[in-house]
């Protein structure tokens, strides 16, 4: 009894965190559905949605980055909830990309014009530094005893490992992701947002104490914005560069290598 009444306090944050992310789910939920029904012109739309779908992304996970940080109650609990997470964002997200790194892919597979493209990357942009001054002030209210306001203004640099090794693992982590988010489309909509969510996991598992696994360039400068301002060359290299660099590499193999091999290797039978 002694035991459940020193884990309380710590269970009790940890729902009221919960809380604070379902509760913007269901609000940018309710703005997205205001969005469609309301906002006939095309531009106006697809901002406005990828706007709302980075700031929830980028909340929840300054939200459970906070919760990962704690003493979890079992060690598979901070990747449990990002399993879930992923599944949550994953079914209310539907439609936009939440990743620059998937707007450079569709516009370079031709999928997206340079117009949209940029207005998507725009509305990332400014929905990544939204959500990070929105969960400084939330966390000012002091809601539980892990929110500081001075969190928001502290660079915690993720990056553990050196600089080769750091790119490498952000380009790597993007080329494996945006992969199977190019072969998962003709997978079944539940089942592929399962093998995403499990991909997610997987890759924060493998990276995440060493670099963050992040492979998402809105997504970093939301949650490292202040350490972007004092290494800004590092952590430009790191989190946006390499995972740039994941998805080019990637299109090349699948769009130009590859088939080059097959047509040389059915050629070659042929003679």
């Amino acid at each position: 009894m002694t035991a459940l009444r020193g884990l309380w306090p710590q269970m009790q944050d940890t729902c009221t965190s919960l809380g604070l992310m379902l509760s913007i789910v269901l609000f940018m939920g309710l703005a997205r559905v205001v969005t469609r029904q309301q906002l006939n012109r095309p531009t106006a739309h697809a901002f406005v949605l990828e706007f709302l779908a980075t700031f929830q992304l980028c909340f929840c996970t300054h939200e459970l980055q906070l919760l990962s940080e704690q003493e979890p109650l079992h060690p598979t609990w901070p990747l449990t909830l990002t399993y879930f997470f992923s599944l949550v964002h994953g079914l209310t997200l539907v439609g936009t990309s939440s990743n620059p790194c998937g707007v450079m892919m569709q516009m370079m597979l031709g999928g997206m014009s340079t117009e949209t493209g940029a207005i998507r990357l725009l509305a990332q942009l400014i929905g990544a530094l939204c959500s990070r001054y929105c969960m400084g002030a939330l966390w000012s209210l002091g809601l539980t005893k892990y929110h500081v306001s001075e969190r928001s203004f502290a660079c915690r640099n993720p990056i553990q490992v050196d600089l080769p090794k750091a790119v490498i693992i952000e380009a790597v982590s993007s080329f494996i992701f945006h992969s199977a988010l190019l072969h998962f489309q003709e997978v079944r909509t539940k089942l592929r947002i399962h093998l995403l969510s499990a991909l997610i996991t997987f890759l924060v598992y493998a990276g995440g104490s060493l670099t963050g696994a992040v492979f998402n360039p809105a997504l970093a400068l939301s949650l490292h914005f202040k350490c972007f301002d004092e290494a800004f060359l590092q952590f430009f290299i790191v989190y946006w560069l390499a995972p740039s660099l994941g998805i080019l590499l990637m299109i090349l193999m699948f769009s130009v290598f590859l088939p080059w091999l097959y047509n040389n290797h059915t050629i070659n039978k042929k003679e």
